[in-house]
């Protein structure tokens, strides 16, 4: 997962993945109520979302919400979901 936010731009893995946000592992961790711009590689394309940072947990990551997201995208966020909890 590749994200952007307050000048600059990080690689980090994500621990967990829902339909309304998901936490991102790792040491560097932005303010919460920081603006993200997400992007991410799904299977059938690419998900780009606007999300902010609601948490932190120290040494861990941060925990975002999505804030906004085409339709398109959603369906590709929905379809991945849908594998993944069979």
């Amino acid at each position: 997962m590749t994200w952007y936010g307050s000048g600059q731009q990080q690689v980090s893995r994500v621990k967990t993945l829902s339909t309304g946000g998901l936490f991102l592992c790792g040491s560097i961790t932005l303010r919460v109520g920081t603006d993200l711009t997400l992007v991410f590689e799904v299977p059938g394309g690419m998900v780009l979302a606007e999300a902010v940072v609601r948490n932190i947990v120290p040494g861990e990551g941060m925990g975002v919400e999505f804030t906004k997201m085409n339709p398109e995208t959603r369906v590709l966020l929905e379809g991945l979901l849908t594998r993944l909890l069979r």
